[in-house]
């Protein structure tokens, strides 16, 4: 007679203290978030053209504003004993800024598409962890490209701000927090969309006519009268200003509040939108 053998019970679920199941398991969100972000950052260093290209339409656009536009007579309100350079470089690293934000977004598209997402997906992997992560990435990728663009203006063209050091480093601060507030819009887009080309094209669509639309080339005071009513209420321009006024010493510091705390609440509002969007099902 032979005996049946039980099969091994399966082992327990961990439990916190008092015995509730947790909900969630795996590493903590911490952790998934410096290893996701450290995934990202590998693929960017690997691949150098990311940050390559990323610098190419910044630079022109700089160059050619430089050298067209200073050779032309200053329009009256333009503030004294500023060039032209110093003027507009600021609004070139918020332009530059835009940009890099959106590639937050087509990285989440990509990682959507490649299968990364869905691989996330059947693990305990916490839903943000993703999207901070692109938004860590997207904050890197400004930074270097920052301090390319105003290393180029500093050795080739000459830029000299009026501002010190400590100001010029918070001028570089405010753009890149513009810069992180602007990420996530453009991944929450990203998560609701799904698809580069819609992205692009909203992005496009945005954020060309509010650079042209603000105090970024000219004065609001230069401006035509509707433009420059609309203008005096385009969240870049309070942006710009305030980046310009750290650099440069000139008026228009009282702008740096406001735009902080436009920032501030489209970071809010892009992070919720974009974890909603992204625990969609696929």
């Amino acid at each position: 007679m032979t005996t049946q053998l039980a099969p091994p019970a399966a082992p327990a679920a961990p439990r916190h203290e008092g015995g509730a199941v947790p909900a969630f398991g795996g590493s903590s969100l911490l952790t998934q978030i410096r290893v996701l972000t450290g995934r990202s950052l590998r693929a960017m260093v690997t691949d150098p053209g990311i940050v390559l290209f990323g610098l190419i339409q910044p630079v022109v656009i700089l160059f050619v504003l430089t050298q067209v536009f200073s050779r032309m007579g200053m329009p009256p309100h333009f503030p004294g004993g500023v060039s032209y350079l110093d003027y507009v470089l600021p609004a070139v690293l918020v332009d530059n800024a835009a940009q890099s934000a959106m590639q937050s977004g087509v990285g989440l598209v990509e990682d959507q598409k490649n299968g990364m997402v869905a691989r996330l997906r059947s693990m305990p992997v916490h839903p943000g962890a993703l999207l901070a992560a692109r938004s860590l990435v997207g904050l890197v990728r400004s930074a270097v490209q920052i301090v390319v663009i105003m290393a180029l203006a500093m050795t080739v063209l000459g830029y000299s701000p009026n501002g010190g050091a400590a100001e010029l480093a918070l001028s570089a601060g405010l753009t890149l927090f513009i810069s992180f507030s602007l990420g996530w819009a453009f991944i929450a887009a990203g998560a609701w969309l799904r698809r580069a080309e819609p992205l692009q094209n909203l992005a496009l669509i945005v954020i060309f006519p509010l650079m042209f639309a603000s105090s970024a080339y000219v004065p609001v005071e230069d401006l035509p009268a509707w433009l420059g009513a609309v203008a005096s209420v385009n969240p870049l321009t309070y942006a710009i200003d305030a980046t310009r006024a750290l650099a440069l010493d000139v008026p228009g510091l009282d702008h740096a509040v406001p735009a902080v705390v436009i920032c501030a609440v489209i970071a809010v509002t892009g992070m919720a939108a974009a974890v909603r969007g992204f625990r969609r099902p696929p």
